[in-house]
């Protein structure tokens, strides 16, 4: 089996053998065919088990690949001409949206342009009431007029957001049967089958979202399965989506907002199978540190967190997402974050990255702004004749020049501006990771920490030791984690049905229609898809609920319960009270709950490779001794290590440098690591 993810930077490739061995291979990002990249990262992993890539990609029985091509498209406005169609009388759902504001004192932002701008909204002539009744029958002229229209303004692509069309869909569908006769080249979402909520401006984004991508991505999914085709490749092809899981390419194709975000949401899969080997608390922290950001994740119980609150962009001004997704938060924190220096004389990281083109001063045919991979070249940290096993040979007097002149700025000696850069992203790091933590209910201090990126091993000890985690693991397969999580992921895919009860008029019959609408739609999914047919099958429920006038809602998983039972109640309002209680720290054991959305979740179980430490033939494990940059220290007589040829359990005391194939590990003073059998490198902090 082969997983790949495409990053901002770099792709990583994983390739799973016979026995469950991983093997990883990277390569630059190719943005303008990213075919390219992929190829190459198959390539390096194919090179370390002395094969071709087409031998490996002919072999392989399945391949699952992660893409930012989804989110990029949106975050740079690079899609389909899309259209908007909305019930008259209310064009400005995109416009007005929640309202939010990320800081309610800056009058100064601009409020941010639509989706789809206002010449391209059209209000159709129709009414449904909240009970499902028709208030005004939908004038189909109007909307053959509209649909005439579009092939004049160039329209690719429509979605269509009606009043209440989540309680009775006819009017959206009857507009979808218009279009396809009179302009049947336009791709068409509508907002009751791709976010079924009472929310307007959720569904209409997620609905223009979606109808936006059909054209890009459909293209782009079809010409990665010629490419792999012509290389000889004939298994199951899939892609990993936003709800923590992956489905074949022509589902996803139908589809494609569940592409957005879809390579970090596979990081929680990775860190809780690592997790799991070697503890049993299930609160994990997970964080990922590539080339371009910073990601975070949490998984309590053992279970993934998901959130409706992903935004694509920045919060409020951004695009919302708004579906059932992997929560991961993001930040400009990553190996190629830029650093500057403001008119008022402050150092800063990021957002701005160099990312793969240019790329860090010291890449070959790098740029000339100093980036965190600079100012760790610059410490010491990283070997610029073994950076990726010596595949790529680094250019430090480029990374020194670049560092200088952030150092001339700050008045600082190159050593002690390099140090400070790591620093200050250390500090955008910890705020992130409290953020989705702390705000959360939970404590660091009674967590798992797993690091992952091919930038993580540079500072997760300094940023786990500030949290004061007592736990912190870095798997071997750290450098490429979200494709790692793919080698331990499900077909997984998700419906919802909207039906709005409360806890004290209960009503059952609806909610099992909502259920069996939702379960039908994943049954007709199911149908089609060639790898269910003989994997086993399993469906979750869970249900959006709050108290009466509360505006948000929670979502609460029904772990036990089955499709087709009789709900109880007076359970599911428990449920709400505990889930309530362990976000806020507060519940209301005499309110009224009301039950919103209900969803239900399938999973094909894959199978997933046993846990193997990647070790090479035992040799000599001290490479050199070199010096290093500490603060408190200044510079250090440093021992470098070959982490393949380490002995399992063998401790390493820091200060230290560890060099794995694919990442680089800082060991500080006062801290330790050893390779555990279970893949992964266990780090031992003293505070």
């Amino acid at each position: 089996m082969i997983t790949i993810d495409t990053g901002g930077t770099f792709t990583d490739a994983v390739i799973q053998d016979d026995t469950g061995r991983l093997t990883i291979g990277k390569a630059l990002t190719t943005p303008k065919r990213a075919f390219e990249g992929m190829y190459g990262a198959i390539s390096a992993a194919a090179a370390l088990l002395e094969l071709t890539p087409e031998h490996v990609i002919r072999r392989a029985s399945r391949l699952i690949f992660g893409t930012t091509r989804a989110t990029n498209a949106i975050v740079t406005r690079l899609t389909a001409r899309t259209a908007l169609f909305v019930t008259a009388g209310f064009p400005d759902i995109l416009y007005i949206r929640e309202g939010g504001k990320k800081d309610a004192h800056d009058f100064r932002s601009q409020f941010p342009e639509p989706y789809v701008p206002r010449r391209l909204t059209f209000e159709i002539a129709e009414r449904i009431n909240a009970e499902g009744g028709v208030e005004a029958a939908l004038d189909e002229a109007g909307v053959v007029t509209a649909a005439r229209e579009l092939e004049r303004l160039g329209v690719e692509a429509v979605g269509v957001c009606l009043l209440w069309s989540i309680v009775n869909p006819a009017h959206e569908l009857r507009i979808a049967q218009l279009l396809a006769e009179h302009a049947p080249r336009v791709a068409v979402t509508l907002s009751h089958e791709i976010l079924p909520i009472p929310r307007e401006y959720r569904r209409a984004s997620a609905a223009v979202l979606d109808a936006s991508l059909k054209p890009v991505m459909q293209k782009f999914l079809e010409d990665m399965a010629a490419d792999l085709g012509r290389l000889g490749f004939s298994g199951d092809l899939l892609v990993s989506t936003t709800v923590g899981g992956c489905i074949e390419v022509a589902a996803a194709a139908c589809r494609p907002v569940h592409l957005a975000k879809s390579g970090p949401a596979m990081v929680p899969l990775a860190a809780r199978e690592y997790a799991g080997r070697v503890t049993s608390n299930g609160d994990v922290i997970i964080c990922d540190t590539g080339g371009t950001t910073f990601d975070v994740g949490l998984i309590r119980g053992g279970e993934v967190v998901r959130t409706r609150e992903t935004w694509l962009g920045q919060r409020y001004t951004g695009e919302l997402l708004a579906l059932s997704s992997v929560d991961i938060r993001s930040v400009g924190a990553g190996g190629g974050s830029i650093a500057w220096v403001d008119d008022g004389g402050l150092l800063h990281v990021g957002p701005q990255s160099a990312g793969s083109v240019p790329g860090p001063a010291c890449y070959p045919g790098g740029g000339i702004l100093p980036t965190v991979t600079d100012a760790a070249v610059v410490a010491g940290y990283i070997d610029p004749h073994l950076f990726l096993g010596g595949r790529i040979i680094l250019d430090a007097s480029a990374a020194r020049t670049a560092v200088a002149t952030v150092a001339d700025a700050l008045s600082l000696s190159v050593e002690e501006t390099a140090l400070a850069i790591l620093t200050v992203a250390d500090e955008t790091m910890i705020s992130a990771i409290q953020d989705i933590t702390v705000s959360e209910g939970v404590d660091p201090r009674e967590s798992v920490f797993v690091a992952g990126g091919g930038a993580a091993g540079l500072n997760i000890a300094s940023v786990a030791r500030a949290l004061g985690c007592k736990t912190v693991l870095l798997p071997q397969t750290a450098s490429a984690l979200s494709a790692c999580g793919m080698q331990f992921s499900d077909v997984v895919a998700e419906e919802a049905a909207s039906s709005i009860t409360n806890s004290d008029s209960f009503d059952q019959a609806a909610i099992r229609q909502a259920l069996a609408r939702a379960h039908a739609a994943l049954d007709t999914l199911r149908a089609g898809l060639k790898i269910a047919r003989e994997a086993a099958c399993s469906f979750e429920i869970a249900v959006d609920a709050r108290y009466r006038a509360q505006i948000w809602e929670l979502e609460v998983p029904l772990p036990g319960v089955a499709l087709g039972d009789e709900l109880n109640p007076a359970d599911l309002v428990e449920r709400f009270h505990k889930a309530h209680e362990r976000t806020f720290g507060v519940d209301d054991p005499d309110g009224v709950v009301e039950f919103l959305t209900w969803k239900v979740r399938l999973r094909v179980a894959l199978p997933r490779p046993v846990a193997r430490p990647i070790t090479g033939e035992k040799r000599e494990c001290l490479l050199k001794r070199q010096n290093a940059y500490f603060p408190g220290r200044g510079l250090v007589d440093t021992p470098f290590y070959d982490g393949p040829a380490l002995r399992l359990d063998e401790e390493v005391a820091g200060p230290a440098i560890i060099l794995e194939p694919t990442t680089t590990i800082v060991v500080p003073p006062n801290a330790s690591a050893c390779l555990s059998p279970t893949g992964s490198y266990i780090l031992k902090l003293q505070r």
